[in-house]
């Protein structure tokens, strides 16, 4: 596993995963959590959504791996393996999608 691995898609869409690793089409991301709040898989979902669209041009493609996400937190750990691939394809949709409008947005106040 890779630690503090920076994953970026567009200066607009961009993170740091706290550990992932990539290997015979299997994408694992684990995060630390240090406070109390209740696990949530959201961010990592978007981790794997900015995954696939970094990686699409070495053909990474969603439809042909297995995620594993994993949250640490109070000494013990919650995973979810993502079942439906669609949940990370409808992610990555969004992100071109809003990338886009953001662009558009910022390229029309610079002129």
């Amino acid at each position: 596993m890779t630690s503090e691995q920076t994953l970026f898609y567009s200066p607009n869409c961009f993170g740091t995963a706290d550990t992932i690793a990539y290997r015979q089409n299997t994408l694992r991301i684990h995060d630390l959590k240090t406070g109390t709040s209740k696990v949530s898989f959201g961010q990592l979902l978007i981790y794997a959504a900015i995954f696939f669209l970094e990686y699409e041009k070495l053909q990474v493609k969603p439809y042909e791996t297995h995620v594993v996400l994993r949250i640490y937190q109070n000494n013990t750990f919650a995973e979810y393996v993502v079942e439906d691939m669609g949940e990370i394809v409808q992610i990555m949709s969004k992100i071109v999608m809003l990338d886009a409008i953001i662009t558009r947005e910022r390229e029309e106040e610079i002129s």
